[in-house]
């Protein structure tokens, strides 16, 4: 049975407001699209025609509509879950069909789990299928849209595992400082995840060969001999069998740090466009960028588990839910909702740090071309290719972007080679 007071109250107070802003964001950037987006803007003028910007308008609406749709009903799903006494119940069955706090932890977790990748089928069906198929990215087969859908919630699985198994135990069987070593093998785990990632994660859905355009493959061991940077491999990736979508990335570290192309990106970029981009990625790693964002999540999650610490024992977060007090894996789950609204609200923060980055990679990348033409070309190629939105309201790009507006990047790196001239 559930209990009305006040924690439940100001739950739902900040989870409405958060849904409502998302929702008001959503809107007011779809209507500021459909009134501006049928001019190209100054820095693609004479360079997309009008079939071409009423396709970028009506792809970001229907990716917009849809991703609205399955956050709201996300936010609808927690209310049903906490309200109705089902997760009361899934706790009285864990507890009733497994002994010892951490396997019963792990299987509590390991059901939410399910059930939430159940719950986003439909939209991962739809939003593949239709809306990608519409407009001519998705290259995806059924079997093999089923096949990555497995694996993802098999990895997903074997990683929550790994993580949780060591907090649980570090959770009941450490009175005063759990969430102190917590933390530090949280912090831990994270390494240890992006140290393994392209060598563990990314073979299980994409096949890595060497570049085989040797001149290319040249002047990229070039560009990263000139930043100072030396990488293990450098390698493309067989995108293209899933999606027309273009990309390139670093990831990795230490002896697993490699150069990732995808397919796509080789076969529609020109080799100083591709450059331009690898560059600008460089950036990234060379301002320390990674480390950066890590810092300040690991600053973040210290700060959750000492408040955590408190509210693991406060009986009113388990009295309101009808839980028994004692079942501490039910708490933390129920910390995590309860502070996830409230987390919504600092997106911007991260935003305007994530925009910050892109900028100063663009300007590494503009220093180690020594011209910003290749990545304005780049840049346009990408927005035209992938119907990137060129009219984001601002305060919907404020709220969210993680890089900044491209015509506003345009912007940046047209003042950069103006200063050169």
């Amino acid at each position: 049975m559930v209990h009305f007071n006040y924690l439940l109250y100001s739950f739902i107070a900040i989870l409405s407001a958060s849904t409502t802003l998302r929702w008001l964001l959503s809107h007011i950037n779809i209507a500021y699209l459909r009134r501006h987006g049928k001019d190209a803007p100054e820095s693609f003028e004479g360079e997309l025609d009008v079939e071409t910007l009423s396709r970028m308008t009506d792809y970001a609406v229907d990716t917009s509509r849809l991703e609205s749709f399955e956050s709201i009903l996300d936010d609808v799903a927690i209310l049903v879950l906490l309200l109705s006494g089902a997760l009361s119940w899934l706790v009285q069955m864990v507890a009733r069909h497994v002994n010892g706090p951490v396997l019963s932890g792990i299987l509590f977790f390991s059901v939410l789990l399910i059930l939430k990748y159940i719950m986003e089928i439909p939209f991962g069906i739809y939003s593949t299928f239709v809306i990608e198929k519409k407009y001519g990215f998705s290259t995806i087969t059924p079997r093999l849209w089923i096949s990555d859908l497995f694996k993802d919630i098999l990895i997903s699985l074997v990683l929550m595992v790994l993580l949780l198994g060591p907090v649980l135990g570090l959770v009941y069987h450490v009175k005063t400082y759990w969430w102190l070593l917590v933390w530090i093998f949280f912090v831990s785990f994270q390494v240890f995840l992006l140290w393994i990632y392209p060598v563990v994660i990314i073979p299980m859905f994409y096949e890595y060969s060497e570049v085989e355009d040797q001149d290319l493959k040249s002047d990229i061991i070039s560009i990263a001999e000139k930043a100072g940077i030396e990488v293990k491999g450098i390698y493309q990736i067989n995108a293209g069998k899933r999606s027309r979508h273009t990309n390139a990335f670093f990831t990795g570290m230490g002896k697993t740090k490699r150069i990732v192309l995808y397919d796509t990106l080789i076969e529609s970029h020109a080799k100083d466009e591709i450059l331009s981009i690898l560059a600008h990625e460089m950036g990234h790693w060379k301002r320390r960028h990674v480390l950066k964002q890590a810092f300040l999540m690991a600053i973040a999650s210290f700060a959750v588990l000492f408040f955590s610490s408190y509210l693991i024992n406060w009986p009113v977060l388990y009295n309101t839910f009808g839980i028994n007090p004692k079942i501490k894996y039910a708490g933390l789950f129920l910390i995590v909702i309860m502070l996830r609204p409230s987390a919504f609200f600092f997106t911007p923060v991260v935003s305007s740090i994530s925009r910050r980055f892109e900028i100063q990679a663009d300007t590494y990348s503009y220093n180690i071309m020594q011209s910003a033409k290749p990545l304005i070309k780049a840049l346009k190629r990408i927005a035209k290719e992938n119907l990137a939105n060129l009219f984001p309201h601002p305060a919907f790009a404020w709220f969210y972007y993680s890089h900044p507006p491209i015509t506003e990047r345009l912007g940046y790196l047209k003042e950069m080679e103006r200063d050169t001239m």
